[in-house]
């Protein structure tokens, strides 16, 4: 397992560049891939996932980590302002103007909520880490949520370890995956659901999730080495919630009506034509460097600087040709592939901002359902955003990936090229 690096506190306060909106082209977004916050964030992501690779849900620690009871206190005192600031009777199907106040109480007491999470040796800290905690839980101006505000909740936690605020050791990486990013989790789905927050940028049906990425990452780590748990086991409902990726296609059965196939087509195309978990956390690592880190509209809203350094002279890949960070494990060449590697679908899944194409959504709980007969056959579906040579069906994008639409599971064949549950298994990872 590759180590994280260590800031000491004493370097923290030479740091003279507050996290400030770095990237503003798709350059900017090749250089950051190049720098070594991108490295650090990497690193972490694969250590999260390792930490909990056959731990299930529900679970909790021997020894509760004391940095980890704190942040549980804090997202604990964020969610009872849901309770103290109730949604206003307006008529919008999407964005209650209650979540502004919620947010503005965040930023009157984000440095007092900070002074009590962090010892008095750490709070030098403060100003580094109080940009990526006031993008955690949506945009309050455009009152919706993505992948990029999961993002910086999950870079929060990064600049933590990387201090040793919490201890870079399976132990507690655990408790950060299983423990406190449950919580918050759990946090932002009722936010979503309080005050109807607009999934950010979602692609809708042609997209993994509306508003998250990483429970999948962490959840398909829990069931990486078992056999006994296939992948299509999540198209038998009621799902177990066991893990982070049964909880989230759960919460997806919760606030969405209609086949499964039909309002989550890449997760079913996953469920369907993806031999096993190993495969599937590895294709989602890839998908989410290009469809989430690698995508402006996402990470121009993401702060840099201080702990996660925007150091354009001192690249963390001197490499020209190193382009996969995230999608690599460690120790693989950039120029090959492990045997018998998959990819996942091509989608771009909540992102912060939501400008570009319009978007098609499946209708959300108590909003409405299809008006299309179960038993009408599904035809070729287009993308509302592709061109006429860009067909659904024929259109493999940067993951070689085909989503099928197809009546009903059963009748859906596995993705053309992705490795086949029959196929010879392959030496290799």
């Amino acid at each position: 397992m590759v180590e994280l690096r260590k800031v000491s506190l004493d370097e923290v306060q030479s740091f003279n560049d507050d996290p400030t909106l770095r990237i503003k082209t798709e350059e900017d977004v090749e250089i950051w891939k190049k720098t070594q916050s991108f490295a650090d964030y990497s690193i972490f992501l694969r250590r999260l996932t390792d930490s909990v690779v056959n731990y299930y849900l529900p679970w909790s620690p021997d020894v509760a980590a004391q940095g980890a009871v704190k942040v549980l206190a804090l997202l604990d005192k964020l969610g009872r302002w849901v309770e103290d600031i109730p949604p206003l009777q307006t008529p919008q199907r999407f964005g209650n103007l209650a979540f502004r106040k919620w947010g503005q109480r965040l930023e009157e007491e984000c440095d007092g909520l900070l002074e009590e999470l962090l010892e008095s040796e750490y709070r030098p800290v403060l100003r580094f880490v109080k940009p990526y905690l006031m993008t955690s839980f949506g945009s309050f101006t455009r009152m919706d949520y993505g992948t990029g505000h999961e993002t910086s909740f999950a870079l929060f936690l990064l600049c933590l370890t990387l201090v040793r605020f919490f201890e870079p050791v399976p132990e507690v990486e655990r408790q950060l995956v299983l423990v406190v990013f449950l919580r918050y989790l759990r946090l932002c789905w009722k936010l979503q659901d309080v005050y109807r927050l607009e999934p950010a940028g979602s692609h809708g049906v042609w997209g993994l999730d509306d508003s998250h990425f990483l429970p999948y990452i962490f959840g398909s780590g829990e069931l990486r080495d078992q056999n006994a748990i296939p992948v299509s086991a999540v198209l038998q409902t009621p799902l177990a919630k066991t893990n982070l990726y049964f909880l989230s296609i759960s919460r997806i059965h919760e606030v969405k009506h209609g086949p499964f196939h039909e309002h989550s087509s890449s997760l079913h195309a996953i469920a369907v034509g993806v031999p096993n978990w190993g495969k599937v956390n590895s294709g989602l690592f890839k998908m989410y460097e290009a469809e989430v880190l690698s995508k402006r509209v996402v990470v121009q809203h993401i702060p840099l600087g201080g702990l996660l350094e925007w150091d354009t002279s001192r690249l963390a890949h001197a490499d020209e040709g190193d382009k996969s960070t995230i999608a690599r494990m460690p120790g693989q060449s950039s120029t090959s592939s492990a045997p018998g590697s998959v990819s996942v679908p091509s989608s771009s899944s909540g992102r912060h901002s939501a400008p570009g194409p319009p978007r098609a959504r499946a209708p959300r709980a108590g909003l409405g359902t299809s008006t299309a007969p179960l038993s009408q056959p599904v035809g070729v579906t287009r993308a509302p955003w592709a061109t006429s040579s860009q067909r659904l069906d024929t259109l493999t994008g940067a993951h070689g990936f085909r989503a099928p639409a197809a009546p009903s599971p059963t009748a859906m064949p596995p993705p053309a090229t992705f490795p086949r549950t029959t196929d010879k298994p392959e030496d290799g990872p």
